[in-house]
């Protein structure tokens, strides 16, 4: 690590052999006073250099780009709207997806219908309570259907248990 000032301030380097981001651990960085983030280019880095200053090596996923440069980006965005007062509702990023092990569920906007399809009648309704089942039930979907992987390591809230266990009667009776 390195300190600036009274901060502690890890030093981050960027690496198709680090941990893969999530979420949770984008939740952990901004906690910290900082970071120093350290690109490698095609061959990475020298390892005295790794081995003596490096607190953690930071991956995108299984590929190797040229440099780190794009993934210390991505790495600085996700980290920065996860800061007070950066989005224009701190609340907006609670409710993305993987925040709750869940993708997020479809958005629509004006007009009501596009291209013959429309914005479903439930979230015209006002009915605040059906449009959040209505939501949850889109999530489970998506997140079942698109990412597999994801909704094996999913742990209900308590909340979410109680849905999916009135879900799973609604589909009962539609078989």
């Amino acid at each position: 690590g390195c300190r600036v000032g009274k901060a502690h301030c890890p030093v981050i380097y960027m690496s198709p052999q680090g941990q893969t981001l999530s979420e949770s651990s984008v939740v952990d960085m901004t906690e910290y006073d900082g970071m120093i983030i350290l690109c490698g280019r095609y061959e990475g880095i020298d390892e005295r250099l790794l081995s003596q200053y490096v607190d953690m090596e930071v991956s995108l996923g299984d590929y190797v780009l040229t440099g780190g440069e794009l993934p210390a980006m991505v790495l600085m965005d996700s980290v920065i709207r996860r800061l007070p007062d950066i989005m224009g509702d701190d609340k907006s990023a609670e409710q993305d997806s993987f925040v709750d092990g869940l993708l997020d569920c479809p958005h629509y906007t004006k007009p009501h219908e596009f291209a013959g399809m429309a914005v479903p009648e439930v979230l015209l309704s006002g009915h605040h309570a059906n449009i959040a089942e209505w939501r949850f039930r889109q999530q489970v979907e998506r997140t079942q259907t698109r990412r597999p992987d994801l909704w094996q390591t999913f742990t209900p809230t308590p909340e979410q248990a109680k849905w999916l266990k009135a879900l799973a009667k609604v589909d009962k009776k539609h078989r």
